[in-house]
């Protein structure tokens, strides 16, 4: 029970700021004359998110028993590394100060994550990291379409095809664990 609640709270605070920024999303894409985005808000919350991953993927490369995750995993480490290489280097240059550690809402989840084991970790495991690419690819969408450094803003557009790659891959293995789970309350 308390493992099922502290699950509950993780996703929650993992996806209420991911199903505003794809909302925002969606809303942005309607909108005919939208506003710009600050470059170096979008640098600070890619690095952290970029972080954020690099940390869980790494502890579900060591924990998930699911193969498709250990892959999913092994790949988003793999990827983010290097998309967060590319942004921190980017960043010095544009002089914007990043964060060089992950933030609180990261660390929570991931002490949290490192709790469980087995399926129920697999389980949570692929929630968070679904909440996680759902808030990604918000954020670069809005840095593509509406960034004012043409810099930052091809990092963007060149990235989103990975974060939303990583995002159309996640969300199957998501739903399978979330279909078992109402199996199992039936």
């Amino acid at each position: 029970m308390t493992r099922n609640l502290l699950a509950a709270g993780l996703l929650a605070t993992l996806i209420t700021p991911a199903a505003y920024a794809q909302g925002n999303a969606n809303n942005a894409q309607g909108t005919a004359n939208r506003a710009a985005v600050s470059d170096s808000l979008f640098a600070n919350a890619a690095t952290s998110g970029g972080l954020a991953e690099v940390s869980l993927a790494e502890l579900g490369v060591q924990r998930a028993t699911d193969p498709e995750l250990k892959k999913f995993s092994q790949r988003a480490v793999e990827e983010h590394t290097r998309m967060n290489g590319e942004l921190n280097a980017l960043a010095a240059q544009k002089r914007i100060a990043i964060p060089r550690a992950v933030d609180a809402r990261a660390a929570f989840c991931a002490q949290s994550l490192a709790g469980l084991s087995g399926e129920e970790f697999d389980h949570c495991y692929a929630k968070a990291q679904l909440a996680l690419h759902m808030d990604s690819v918000g954020m670069f969408e809005a840095e593509a379409e509406r960034g004012q450094d043409p810099q930052i803003k091809a990092f963007a557009a060149k990235s989103l095809s990975h974060v939303k790659e990583h995002l159309n891959t996640i969300k199957p293995i998501a739903k399978k664990y979330e279909k078992e789970k109402e199996k199992e309350k039936e």
